[in-house]
Protein backbone atom coordinates (compact mmCIF):
# COMPACT_ATOMS: atom_id res chain seq x y z
CA UNK A 1 0.00 0.00 0.00
CA UNK A 2 0.97 3.97 -0.42
CA UNK A 3 0.99 5.93 1.94
CA UNK A 4 -0.11 9.61 2.36
CA UNK A 5 2.60 10.99 4.99
CA UNK A 6 1.58 13.60 6.63
CA UNK A 7 3.06 16.15 9.64
CA UNK A 8 0.91 17.03 12.73
CA UNK A 9 1.27 20.94 11.86
CA UNK A 10 2.15 22.60 14.81
CA UNK A 11 4.20 26.35 14.11
CA UNK A 12 4.56 27.93 17.34
CA UNK A 13 8.12 27.20 17.80
CA UNK A 14 8.56 29.13 20.58
CA UNK A 15 6.11 27.14 23.07
CA UNK A 16 7.51 23.94 21.93
CA UNK A 17 11.21 25.54 23.87
CA UNK A 18 9.89 26.90 25.96
CA UNK A 19 7.93 23.22 26.79
CA UNK A 20 11.27 21.58 26.06
CA UNK A 21 13.03 23.61 28.66
CA UNK A 22 10.80 24.15 31.67
CA UNK A 23 9.82 20.17 31.53
CA UNK A 24 13.63 19.39 30.54
CA UNK A 25 12.86 16.76 27.86
CA UNK A 26 13.93 16.98 24.19
CA UNK A 27 12.78 18.98 21.89
CA UNK A 28 11.49 16.62 19.41
CA UNK A 29 9.09 14.98 22.65
CA UNK A 30 8.36 18.78 23.22
CA UNK A 31 7.02 18.91 19.76
CA UNK A 32 5.19 15.79 19.98
CA UNK A 33 2.77 16.85 22.89
CA UNK A 34 2.58 20.43 21.25
CA UNK A 35 1.24 18.99 17.87
CA UNK A 36 -1.49 17.03 19.93
CA UNK A 37 -2.64 19.87 21.99
CA UNK A 38 -0.82 19.47 24.74
CA UNK A 39 0.90 23.24 25.59
CA UNK A 40 -0.07 23.95 29.20
CA UNK A 41 2.15 21.94 31.24
CA UNK A 42 -0.62 21.30 33.97
CA UNK A 43 -2.24 19.53 31.39
CA UNK A 44 0.80 17.74 30.40
CA UNK A 45 1.54 16.83 34.06
CA UNK A 46 -1.63 14.79 34.32
CA UNK A 47 -1.38 13.26 31.03
CA UNK A 48 2.12 11.54 32.33
CA UNK A 49 1.29 11.21 35.86
CA UNK A 50 -2.92 10.46 35.02
CA UNK A 51 -4.71 10.21 38.92
CA UNK A 52 -7.68 9.17 40.81
CA UNK A 53 -8.56 12.29 41.67
CA UNK A 54 -8.87 13.64 38.51
CA UNK A 55 -11.82 11.12 37.46
CA UNK A 56 -15.17 13.14 37.02
CA UNK A 57 -18.09 12.82 39.68
CA UNK A 58 -20.25 10.14 38.78
CA UNK A 59 -23.24 12.02 40.09
CA UNK A 60 -22.62 14.68 36.63
CA UNK A 61 -24.09 11.81 34.63
CA UNK A 62 -28.01 12.15 34.14
CA UNK A 63 -30.28 9.77 36.06
CA UNK A 64 -26.81 8.55 38.13
CA UNK A 65 -28.58 9.58 41.89
CA UNK A 66 -31.88 7.67 41.23
CA UNK A 67 -29.56 4.55 39.45
CA UNK A 68 -27.65 4.17 42.62
CA UNK A 69 -30.45 4.17 44.91
CA UNK A 70 -32.37 1.97 43.51
CA UNK A 71 -29.22 -0.68 43.00
CA UNK A 72 -28.96 0.02 47.00
CA UNK A 73 -32.40 -0.53 47.85
CA UNK A 74 -32.25 -4.18 46.13
CA UNK A 75 -29.18 -4.75 47.64
CA UNK A 76 -30.54 -3.98 51.09
CA UNK A 77 -33.98 -5.87 50.28
CA UNK A 78 -32.69 -8.68 48.69
CA UNK A 79 -34.46 -8.13 45.61
CA UNK A 80 -32.90 -10.29 42.39
CA UNK A 81 -31.02 -7.86 40.16
CA UNK A 82 -31.31 -9.37 36.54
CA UNK A 83 -27.82 -8.65 34.50
CA UNK A 84 -28.51 -8.51 30.40
CA UNK A 85 -25.03 -8.10 28.92
CA UNK A 86 -23.85 -8.13 25.19
CA UNK A 87 -21.72 -11.12 23.98
CA UNK A 88 -18.64 -8.69 23.38
CA UNK A 89 -15.31 -7.89 25.58
CA UNK A 90 -17.15 -4.80 26.32
CA UNK A 91 -20.30 -6.51 27.16
CA UNK A 92 -19.39 -9.81 29.09
CA UNK A 93 -16.54 -7.71 30.95
CA UNK A 94 -19.30 -4.92 32.27
CA UNK A 95 -21.69 -8.08 33.36
CA UNK A 96 -19.17 -10.22 35.06
CA UNK A 97 -17.60 -6.36 36.90
CA UNK A 98 -21.47 -5.59 38.09
CA UNK A 99 -22.33 -9.20 38.65
CA UNK A 100 -19.67 -9.81 41.22
CA UNK A 101 -19.80 -6.25 42.61
CA UNK A 102 -23.07 -6.53 43.23
CA UNK A 103 -22.83 -10.07 44.79
CA UNK A 104 -19.71 -8.42 47.08
CA UNK A 105 -22.08 -5.46 48.53
CA UNK A 106 -24.20 -8.39 50.03
CA UNK A 107 -26.75 -8.31 46.89
CA UNK A 108 -28.32 -10.95 44.87
CA UNK A 109 -27.19 -10.71 41.00
CA UNK A 110 -27.77 -13.21 37.96
CA UNK A 111 -26.78 -12.51 34.60
CA UNK A 112 -28.15 -13.34 31.15
CA UNK A 113 -25.91 -13.33 27.91
CA UNK A 114 -27.59 -13.53 24.36
CA UNK A 115 -26.43 -16.15 21.83
CA UNK A 116 -24.99 -14.26 19.28
CA UNK A 117 -26.59 -17.22 16.07
CA UNK A 118 -30.01 -17.21 17.83
CA UNK A 119 -31.15 -14.18 18.93
CA UNK A 120 -28.31 -11.70 18.00
CA UNK A 121 -27.52 -8.49 19.08
CA UNK A 122 -29.43 -6.41 21.88
CA UNK A 123 -31.86 -6.95 24.76
CA UNK A 124 -34.05 -9.61 23.53
CA UNK A 125 -37.91 -10.43 25.80
CA UNK A 126 -36.71 -14.31 26.22
CA UNK A 127 -33.78 -12.41 28.82
CA UNK A 128 -36.67 -10.37 30.30
CA UNK A 129 -39.46 -13.20 30.68
CA UNK A 130 -36.24 -15.56 32.48
CA UNK A 131 -35.38 -12.84 34.89
CA UNK A 132 -39.02 -12.04 35.85
CA UNK A 133 -39.99 -15.56 36.06
CA UNK A 134 -36.54 -16.24 38.62
CA UNK A 135 -38.12 -13.52 40.56
CA UNK A 136 -36.28 -10.42 39.60
CA UNK A 137 -37.17 -6.62 40.13
CA UNK A 138 -34.90 -4.85 38.59
CA UNK A 139 -33.55 -5.37 34.91
CA UNK A 140 -29.83 -3.84 34.38
CA UNK A 141 -28.58 -3.55 31.08
CA UNK A 142 -24.86 -3.43 30.23
CA UNK A 143 -23.82 -2.34 26.89
CA UNK A 144 -27.00 -2.86 25.20
CA UNK A 145 -30.61 -1.33 25.99
CA UNK A 146 -30.25 2.52 24.28
CA UNK A 147 -32.59 1.54 21.22
CA UNK A 148 -34.12 -1.49 22.56
CA UNK A 149 -37.91 0.29 23.02
CA UNK A 150 -40.27 -3.05 22.59
CA UNK A 151 -38.48 -5.32 24.59
CA UNK A 152 -38.46 -2.15 27.37
CA UNK A 153 -41.72 -1.63 27.09
CA UNK A 154 -42.28 -5.00 27.43
CA UNK A 155 -40.03 -5.45 30.89
CA UNK A 156 -42.20 -2.53 32.58
CA UNK A 157 -45.53 -4.30 31.54
CA UNK A 158 -43.80 -7.10 33.43
CA UNK A 159 -43.18 -4.59 36.42
CA UNK A 160 -39.32 -4.91 35.89
CA UNK A 161 -37.72 -1.10 37.15
CA UNK A 162 -34.94 -0.92 34.44
CA UNK A 163 -31.20 0.49 34.67
CA UNK A 164 -29.80 0.70 31.11
CA UNK A 165 -25.58 0.96 30.82
CA UNK A 166 -24.91 1.69 27.70
CA UNK A 167 -22.38 4.10 25.56
CA UNK A 168 -23.96 3.77 21.98
CA UNK A 169 -25.68 6.63 20.29
CA UNK A 170 -29.69 7.22 21.27
CA UNK A 171 -32.41 7.03 18.98
CA UNK A 172 -34.52 9.80 17.80
CA UNK A 173 -36.80 9.47 21.30
CA UNK A 174 -35.22 7.61 24.87
CA UNK A 175 -36.74 4.21 25.70
CA UNK A 176 -39.19 3.98 28.52
CA UNK A 177 -36.63 2.95 31.61
CA UNK A 178 -36.51 3.68 35.41
CA UNK A 179 -32.88 5.52 34.61
CA UNK A 180 -31.03 5.81 31.61
CA UNK A 181 -26.87 6.16 32.13
CA UNK A 182 -25.28 6.85 28.75
CA UNK A 183 -23.19 9.94 28.19
CA UNK A 184 -24.92 10.54 25.04
CA UNK A 185 -28.39 11.08 25.91
CA UNK A 186 -29.52 14.70 25.03
CA UNK A 187 -29.40 16.77 28.29
CA UNK A 188 -26.35 14.64 30.04
CA UNK A 189 -24.33 17.05 31.32
CA UNK A 190 -21.24 14.51 32.18
CA UNK A 191 -18.30 16.13 30.42
CA UNK A 192 -16.35 12.79 29.20
CA UNK A 193 -18.27 11.22 26.21
CA UNK A 194 -16.40 8.65 25.07
CA UNK A 195 -16.65 5.98 27.98
CA UNK A 196 -17.05 2.28 27.14
CA UNK A 197 -19.97 0.98 28.87
CA UNK A 198 -17.64 -0.96 31.27
CA UNK A 199 -16.55 2.72 31.97
CA UNK A 200 -20.44 3.84 32.21
CA UNK A 201 -21.10 0.73 34.48
CA UNK A 202 -18.00 1.40 36.32
CA UNK A 203 -19.44 5.03 36.97
CA UNK A 204 -22.57 3.66 38.65
CA UNK A 205 -20.76 1.27 41.17
CA UNK A 206 -18.51 4.37 41.97
CA UNK A 207 -21.76 5.73 42.45
CA UNK A 208 -23.04 3.37 44.97
CA UNK A 209 -19.72 3.20 46.73
CA UNK A 210 -19.47 6.80 47.52
CA UNK A 211 -23.27 6.47 48.63
CA UNK A 212 -21.92 3.64 51.21
CA UNK A 213 -18.84 5.49 51.64
CA UNK A 214 -16.68 2.67 50.64
CA UNK A 215 -15.54 4.59 47.72
CA UNK A 216 -11.89 2.85 47.45
CA UNK A 217 -13.85 -0.18 46.77
CA UNK A 218 -14.77 0.69 43.31
CA UNK A 219 -11.21 0.87 42.40
CA UNK A 220 -10.69 -2.97 42.98
CA UNK A 221 -12.85 -3.40 39.62
CA UNK A 222 -10.82 -1.05 36.88
CA UNK A 223 -8.94 -4.06 35.70
CA UNK A 224 -12.25 -4.94 33.91
CA UNK A 225 -12.72 -1.53 32.85
CA UNK A 226 -9.11 -1.27 31.12
CA UNK A 227 -9.70 -5.00 29.30
CA UNK A 228 -13.15 -3.58 27.93
CA UNK A 229 -11.55 0.08 27.07
CA UNK A 230 -8.71 -0.89 25.09
CA UNK A 231 -11.12 -4.04 23.45
CA UNK A 232 -13.78 -1.49 22.55
CA UNK A 233 -11.06 0.63 20.75
CA UNK A 234 -12.79 3.46 22.36
CA UNK A 235 -10.67 6.51 23.01
CA UNK A 236 -7.44 6.88 25.54
CA UNK A 237 -7.23 9.97 26.42
CA UNK A 238 -9.31 11.92 29.01
CA UNK A 239 -10.88 10.75 31.54
CA UNK A 240 -10.40 6.82 30.08
CA UNK A 241 -6.61 7.06 30.18
CA UNK A 242 -6.92 7.50 34.40
CA UNK A 243 -9.05 4.25 34.00
CA UNK A 244 -7.31 2.15 31.85
CA UNK A 245 -3.42 3.47 33.48
CA UNK A 246 -5.18 1.87 37.08
CA UNK A 247 -6.15 -0.77 35.50
CA UNK A 248 -3.32 -2.09 33.98
CA UNK A 249 -1.53 -1.44 36.79
CA UNK A 250 -3.95 -3.58 38.73
CA UNK A 251 -3.61 -6.53 35.89
CA UNK A 252 -0.03 -6.64 36.03
CA UNK A 253 0.55 -6.92 39.92
CA UNK A 254 -2.62 -8.87 41.35
CA UNK A 255 -4.88 -10.32 38.48
CA UNK A 256 -7.85 -11.89 40.31
CA UNK A 257 -8.19 -15.34 39.67
CA UNK A 258 -10.79 -15.38 36.29
CA UNK A 259 -7.91 -13.17 34.30
CA UNK A 260 -5.17 -14.57 35.73
CA UNK A 261 -6.03 -17.86 34.14
CA UNK A 262 -6.83 -16.11 31.17
CA UNK A 263 -3.15 -14.47 31.35
CA UNK A 264 -1.10 -17.62 32.07
CA UNK A 265 -3.23 -19.23 28.43
CA UNK A 266 -1.94 -16.29 26.14
CA UNK A 267 1.87 -16.33 27.88
CA UNK A 268 1.85 -12.77 28.76
CA UNK A 269 3.90 -11.91 31.55
CA UNK A 270 2.88 -9.86 34.54
CA UNK A 271 4.33 -6.33 34.79
CA UNK A 272 4.60 -6.11 31.02
CA UNK A 273 1.18 -6.44 29.90
CA UNK A 274 0.08 -3.29 27.57
CA UNK A 275 -3.14 -1.72 26.10
CA UNK A 276 -2.21 -3.69 22.82
CA UNK A 277 -1.57 -6.93 24.72
CA UNK A 278 -5.35 -6.58 25.99
CA UNK A 279 -6.15 -5.83 21.82
CA UNK A 280 -4.25 -8.62 20.37
CA UNK A 281 -4.04 -11.22 22.65
CA UNK A 282 -6.64 -11.82 25.48
CA UNK A 283 -9.43 -9.97 24.04
CA UNK A 284 -9.35 -12.28 21.14
CA UNK A 285 -9.93 -15.42 23.43
CA UNK A 286 -12.96 -13.42 25.38
CA UNK A 287 -14.58 -12.82 21.85
CA UNK A 288 -14.31 -16.71 21.00
CA UNK A 289 -16.94 -17.64 23.37
CA UNK A 290 -19.46 -16.18 21.92
CA UNK A 291 -18.37 -16.06 18.42
CA UNK A 292 -18.06 -19.95 18.08
CA UNK A 293 -20.30 -20.64 21.12
CA UNK A 294 -21.85 -19.67 24.44
CA UNK A 295 -20.26 -16.49 25.30
CA UNK A 296 -21.31 -17.35 28.87
CA UNK A 297 -18.70 -19.21 29.11
CA UNK A 298 -16.44 -15.34 29.14
CA UNK A 299 -18.43 -14.51 32.08
CA UNK A 300 -18.08 -18.29 34.04
CA UNK A 301 -14.39 -17.33 33.61
CA UNK A 302 -13.64 -14.19 34.83
CA UNK A 303 -15.99 -14.57 37.70
CA UNK A 304 -14.19 -17.49 39.12
CA UNK A 305 -12.78 -17.56 42.16
CA UNK A 306 -10.00 -20.30 41.76
CA UNK A 307 -7.02 -19.99 38.83
CA UNK A 308 -7.02 -23.51 37.68
CA UNK A 309 -10.77 -23.33 37.29
CA UNK A 310 -10.74 -19.76 35.57
CA UNK A 311 -7.16 -21.97 33.22
CA UNK A 312 -9.40 -24.85 32.44
CA UNK A 313 -12.15 -22.79 30.73
CA UNK A 314 -9.66 -20.21 28.89
CA UNK A 315 -8.24 -23.26 27.14
CA UNK A 316 -11.08 -24.06 25.78
CA UNK A 317 -11.46 -20.81 24.78
CA UNK A 318 -7.98 -20.58 23.23
CA UNK A 319 -8.61 -23.59 21.37
CA UNK A 320 -12.21 -21.92 19.83
CA UNK A 321 -10.12 -19.23 19.05
CA UNK A 322 -7.64 -21.07 17.24
CA UNK A 323 -10.97 -22.33 14.98
CA UNK A 324 -12.26 -19.03 14.62
CA UNK A 325 -9.11 -18.13 13.03
CA UNK A 326 -9.72 -20.71 9.73
CA UNK A 327 -13.13 -19.43 9.29
CA UNK A 328 -11.47 -15.89 9.44
CA UNK A 329 -9.10 -16.64 7.20
CA UNK A 330 -11.40 -18.78 4.77
CA UNK A 331 -13.49 -16.05 5.30
CA UNK A 332 -11.21 -12.92 3.99
CA UNK A 333 -9.82 -14.95 1.20
CA UNK A 334 -13.26 -15.31 -0.46
CA UNK A 335 -14.16 -12.19 0.08
CA UNK A 336 -11.06 -10.50 -1.97
CA UNK A 337 -12.25 -11.86 -5.13
CA UNK A 338 -15.66 -9.90 -4.93
CA UNK A 339 -13.88 -6.89 -3.14
CA UNK A 340 -11.20 -6.54 -6.09
CA UNK A 341 -13.80 -7.22 -9.13
CA UNK A 342 -16.58 -4.30 -7.58
CA UNK A 343 -12.83 -2.04 -7.21
CA UNK A 344 -11.81 -2.82 -10.48
CA UNK A 345 -15.63 -2.36 -12.23
CA UNK A 346 -17.12 0.72 -10.18
CA UNK A 347 -13.90 2.34 -8.29
CA UNK A 348 -15.74 2.71 -4.87
CA UNK A 349 -15.73 5.03 -1.97
CA UNK A 350 -17.26 1.63 0.09
CA UNK A 351 -17.37 -1.98 0.39
CA UNK A 352 -21.15 -3.95 0.62
CA UNK A 353 -19.93 -7.81 0.18
CA UNK A 354 -22.30 -10.27 0.74
CA UNK A 355 -21.71 -13.84 1.30
CA UNK A 356 -24.77 -16.37 1.73
CA UNK A 357 -22.76 -19.36 4.28
CA UNK A 358 -20.80 -17.19 5.90
CA UNK A 359 -19.48 -17.91 9.28
CA UNK A 360 -21.51 -14.66 11.37
CA UNK A 361 -19.39 -15.03 14.11
CA UNK A 362 -16.03 -14.03 12.31
CA UNK A 363 -18.01 -11.70 9.97
CA UNK A 364 -16.98 -7.93 12.52
CA UNK A 365 -12.83 -9.37 12.10
CA UNK A 366 -13.10 -9.65 8.37
CA UNK A 367 -14.72 -5.94 7.93
CA UNK A 368 -11.58 -4.94 9.96
CA UNK A 369 -9.86 -6.75 7.92
CA UNK A 370 -11.11 -5.18 4.42
CA UNK A 371 -10.71 -1.87 6.29
CA UNK A 372 -6.80 -2.52 6.55
CA UNK A 373 -6.63 -3.89 2.82
CA UNK A 374 -8.36 -1.45 1.04
CA UNK A 375 -9.06 1.67 3.40
CA UNK A 376 -12.39 1.82 2.64
CA UNK A 377 -15.77 1.54 5.09
CA UNK A 378 -16.78 -1.88 4.90
CA UNK A 379 -19.39 -3.65 5.78
CA UNK A 380 -19.30 -7.50 5.61
CA UNK A 381 -23.24 -9.69 5.54
CA UNK A 382 -24.22 -13.18 5.47
CA UNK A 383 -27.54 -14.75 5.46
CA UNK A 384 -28.96 -15.61 8.68
CA UNK A 385 -32.27 -17.00 8.61
CA UNK A 386 -33.17 -15.38 5.48
CA UNK A 387 -31.68 -11.92 6.73
CA UNK A 388 -28.91 -10.38 5.67
CA UNK A 389 -26.77 -9.60 8.74
CA UNK A 390 -23.23 -8.26 9.61
CA UNK A 391 -20.88 -5.69 10.83
CA UNK A 392 -19.74 -2.53 9.41
CA UNK A 393 -16.41 -1.26 10.00
CA UNK A 394 -14.86 2.49 9.31
CA UNK A 395 -11.58 4.36 8.53
CA UNK A 396 -11.05 7.70 10.53
CA UNK A 397 -12.70 10.31 8.62
CA UNK A 398 -16.19 8.81 7.76
CA UNK A 399 -18.89 8.75 10.77
CA UNK A 400 -20.44 5.23 10.27
CA UNK A 401 -23.07 5.20 12.14
CA UNK A 402 -24.35 8.42 10.87
CA UNK A 403 -24.53 6.70 7.34
CA UNK A 404 -26.45 3.97 8.44
CA UNK A 405 -28.93 6.16 9.96
CA UNK A 406 -29.48 7.86 6.35
CA UNK A 407 -29.85 4.43 5.51
CA UNK A 408 -32.29 3.69 7.99
CA UNK A 409 -35.64 2.83 5.72
CA UNK A 410 -33.76 0.06 4.02
CA UNK A 411 -32.61 -1.39 7.58
CA UNK A 412 -34.27 -3.95 9.83
CA UNK A 413 -31.88 -2.60 12.60
CA UNK A 414 -28.85 -0.89 13.19
CA UNK A 415 -26.62 0.00 16.33
CA UNK A 416 -23.25 1.24 17.20
CA UNK A 417 -20.78 4.29 17.22
CA UNK A 418 -18.43 6.49 14.22
CA UNK A 419 -16.80 3.55 13.85
CA UNK A 420 -18.10 0.30 13.92
CA UNK A 421 -21.85 -1.05 14.19
CA UNK A 422 -23.61 -3.93 13.16
CA UNK A 423 -26.85 -4.02 10.87
CA UNK A 424 -29.04 -6.49 9.13
CA UNK A 425 -31.46 -5.73 6.13
CA UNK A 426 -33.63 -7.73 3.69
CA UNK A 427 -31.77 -9.89 1.08
CA UNK A 428 -33.99 -8.19 -1.63
CA UNK A 429 -32.43 -4.39 -0.30
CA UNK A 430 -29.33 -4.86 -0.47
CA UNK A 431 -28.63 -3.70 -4.13
CA UNK A 432 -30.35 -0.28 -2.65
CA UNK A 433 -28.58 -0.10 0.51
CA UNK A 434 -25.40 -0.42 -1.41
CA UNK A 435 -25.39 2.32 -3.82
CA UNK A 436 -26.72 4.63 -1.29
CA UNK A 437 -23.93 3.89 1.03
CA UNK A 438 -21.65 4.07 -1.49
CA UNK A 439 -23.12 7.58 -2.45
CA UNK A 440 -23.04 8.60 1.07
CA UNK A 441 -19.18 7.92 1.46
CA UNK A 442 -18.57 9.16 -2.06
CA UNK A 443 -20.21 12.78 -0.55
CA UNK A 444 -17.58 12.78 2.86
CA UNK A 445 -14.80 10.89 1.72
CA UNK A 446 -12.44 12.80 -0.64
CA UNK A 447 -10.80 10.77 -3.71
CA UNK A 448 -7.36 11.59 -1.47
CA UNK A 449 -8.19 10.45 1.50
CA UNK A 450 -8.37 6.91 -0.24
CA UNK A 451 -5.10 6.75 -0.43
CA UNK A 452 -4.30 5.83 3.48
CA UNK A 453 -2.43 8.29 5.78
CA UNK A 454 0.13 7.70 8.14
CA UNK A 455 0.47 10.83 10.68
CA UNK A 456 3.81 12.04 11.55
CA UNK A 457 4.40 13.05 15.14
CA UNK A 458 8.04 14.85 14.82
CA UNK A 459 11.34 14.32 12.72
CA UNK A 460 14.19 12.64 14.94
CA UNK A 461 17.65 12.00 14.40
CA UNK A 462 19.51 9.05 15.80
CA UNK A 463 21.64 10.74 18.05
CA UNK A 464 18.70 12.43 20.17
CA UNK A 465 17.81 8.69 21.30
CA UNK A 466 19.30 8.39 24.87
CA UNK A 467 17.87 6.60 27.88
CA UNK A 468 15.97 9.68 29.33
CA UNK A 469 14.26 10.12 25.85
CA UNK A 470 12.98 6.30 26.01
CA UNK A 471 11.75 7.01 29.78
CA UNK A 472 10.34 10.38 28.64
CA UNK A 473 8.45 8.22 26.31
CA UNK A 474 7.16 5.82 27.94
CA UNK A 475 5.44 8.13 30.04
CA UNK A 476 2.76 8.49 25.98
CA UNK A 477 1.61 5.43 27.23
CA UNK A 478 -1.16 3.44 27.76
CA UNK A 479 -1.52 3.85 23.99
CA UNK A 480 -4.55 3.04 22.11
CA UNK A 481 -7.22 4.47 19.78
CA UNK A 482 -6.64 8.39 20.32
CA UNK A 483 -3.76 8.42 22.06
CA UNK A 484 -1.04 6.52 19.40
CA UNK A 485 2.12 5.70 19.91
CA UNK A 486 4.04 8.33 18.24
CA UNK A 487 5.56 7.92 14.75
CA UNK A 488 8.65 9.47 13.87
CA UNK A 489 10.11 10.30 10.55
CA UNK A 490 14.26 10.06 9.92
CA UNK A 491 15.73 10.95 6.66
CA UNK A 492 18.92 10.31 5.30
CA UNK A 493 19.17 6.80 6.79
CA UNK A 494 21.19 3.78 5.14
CA UNK A 495 21.62 -0.06 5.63
CA UNK A 496 24.63 -0.91 7.38
CA UNK A 497 25.40 -4.77 5.66
CA UNK A 498 21.89 -4.90 3.75
CA UNK A 499 18.82 -6.77 5.04
CA UNK A 500 17.68 -9.56 5.76
CA UNK A 501 14.28 -11.03 4.99
CA UNK A 502 12.70 -13.17 7.70
CA UNK A 503 9.53 -14.63 6.72
CA UNK A 504 7.66 -14.25 3.52
CA UNK A 505 7.37 -10.61 3.95
CA UNK A 506 9.36 -8.74 7.29
CA UNK A 507 12.84 -7.77 6.89
CA UNK A 508 15.30 -6.74 9.47
CA UNK A 509 18.53 -4.41 9.17
CA UNK A 510 20.67 -1.66 10.93
CA UNK A 511 19.62 1.66 10.11
CA UNK A 512 22.42 4.10 10.29
CA UNK A 513 22.54 8.20 10.30
CA UNK A 514 25.39 10.04 11.03
CA UNK A 515 27.32 7.46 12.28
CA UNK A 516 24.48 6.31 14.72
CA UNK A 517 23.27 2.75 14.34
CA UNK A 518 20.44 1.33 16.10
CA UNK A 519 18.25 -1.99 14.58
CA UNK A 520 15.42 -1.91 12.74
CA UNK A 521 12.29 -4.32 11.77
CA UNK A 522 9.67 -3.81 9.31
CA UNK A 523 6.42 -6.24 9.22
CA UNK A 524 4.98 -6.91 5.55
CA UNK A 525 7.48 -4.73 4.14
CA UNK A 526 9.48 -6.88 1.94
CA UNK A 527 8.74 -4.89 -1.23
CA UNK A 528 10.76 -1.85 -0.05
CA UNK A 529 13.87 -4.35 -0.82
CA UNK A 530 14.44 -2.63 -3.34
CA UNK A 531 15.30 0.63 -1.96
CA UNK A 532 18.44 -0.89 -0.26
CA UNK A 533 20.09 -2.27 -3.16
CA UNK A 534 21.68 1.03 -4.67
CA UNK A 535 23.41 2.68 -1.46
CA UNK A 536 20.93 5.48 -1.62
CA UNK A 537 19.37 6.69 1.21
CA UNK A 538 15.88 6.85 2.15
CA UNK A 539 13.54 7.89 4.64
CA UNK A 540 11.47 6.15 7.39
CA UNK A 541 8.93 6.57 9.63
CA UNK A 542 8.53 4.60 12.46
CA UNK A 543 7.66 3.28 16.44
CA UNK A 544 10.58 3.24 19.09
CA UNK A 545 10.27 -0.34 20.55
CA UNK A 546 12.28 -1.66 23.19
CA UNK A 547 13.99 -5.35 22.45
CA UNK A 548 15.12 -7.93 24.92
CA UNK A 549 17.70 -10.23 23.75
CA UNK A 550 19.88 -12.29 26.56
CA UNK A 551 18.08 -10.05 28.97
CA UNK A 552 19.59 -6.88 27.78
CA UNK A 553 17.20 -4.47 26.26
CA UNK A 554 17.83 -2.18 24.06
CA UNK A 555 15.95 0.75 21.66
CA UNK A 556 14.91 -0.43 18.18
CA UNK A 557 12.79 0.88 15.03
CA UNK A 558 9.23 -0.57 14.42
CA UNK A 559 9.23 0.46 10.35
CA UNK A 560 5.88 1.71 9.43
CA UNK A 561 6.87 3.12 6.08
CA UNK A 562 10.12 3.50 3.57
CA UNK A 563 10.51 5.93 0.66
CA UNK A 564 13.71 7.23 -1.24
CA UNK A 565 15.39 10.34 -0.29
CA UNK A 566 14.79 12.99 -3.26
CA UNK A 567 17.77 14.31 -4.50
Amino acid sequence: MNYRWTFRKYDDDTTVQKLAKSLKIPKSLAYVLAARGFTDERDIEHFFRPLLEELHNPYLMKDMDKAAERIIKAVRSQELIWIHGDYDVDGTASTSMICQFINEIGGIAEYYIPDRFEEGYGLSKKSIKLGKDKGAKILLTVDVGITSYEQLEYAKELGLDTIICDHHEPGPVLPDAFAILDPLVPGCTYPFKSLAACGVTFKLIQAICLKLDIEYKAYEYLDYVAISSAADMVPLIGENRILVHYGLRLLNSNPRPGLYGLIHCTGLKLGGITASNIVYAVAPLINAAGRLGDAKRSVQMMLQKDVNSAFRIAQVLEDENRKRRVFDQKTFEEAIPIADKFIKENKPHSLVIYGEKWHPGVIGIVASRLVDRYNLPSILLTNIDGIAKGSARSISDFDIHTALKKCEDLLLEFGGHKHAAGLSLKVENLDKFRERFDLLAREAIPEELLQPEIIIDAELKFNELSPQFLSILNKFAPYGFANNKPVFYSKGVKSVNGIKLIGNNNIRFRAIQNNFVIDAIGINLADKVKYFNNNKSFSILYNLEVSTYNNQKAPQLFIKDIKLDKN
